[in-house]
């Protein structure tokens, strides 16, 4: 991955985190947290990976978010200088949701018990 392209995804990491938890106030939003952003080669795409707390819906969140993508690039814009801010891409992070249970079905797998 390109250097620059590093750089910017942390950037948006950290102000997304800041902007999310601390900007937002949606009763219907859950406690969510970034866990990665990665950015299209092109730099106008960047998919946004968010884990979600227990007990929230992630389906709610993923909504609020989406409708508040407008917002979230407009702060990025003001607080981060770049030329281009990319469009914004929401979905759930599947690796925190599975982890917990992740040396358990590692362990089915290899016995050859895939449920």
């Amino acid at each position: 991955m390109d250097h620059r392209v590093e750089r910017i995804s942390e950037a948006l990491r950290e102000e997304l985190t800041e902007l999310i938890g601390f900007e937002l106030s949606d009763p219907r939003m859950g406690s969510a947290t970034v866990t990665e952003v990665q950015i299209s080669p092109d730099k106008r795409h960047a998919f946004v990976r968010i884990a979600m707390g227990d007990g929230s819906d992630a389906k709610d969140t993923l909504a609020v978010l989406n409708r508040a993508t407008n917002f979230l690039r407009r702060e990025i814009a003001s607080r981060l200088e770049l030329f281009r801010v990319p469009e914004l891409h929401f979905e759930a992070d599947a690796s925190t949701a599975i982890g917990p249970r992740a040396p358990q079905l590692l362990k089915r797998i290899r016995k050859g018990r895939p449920r």
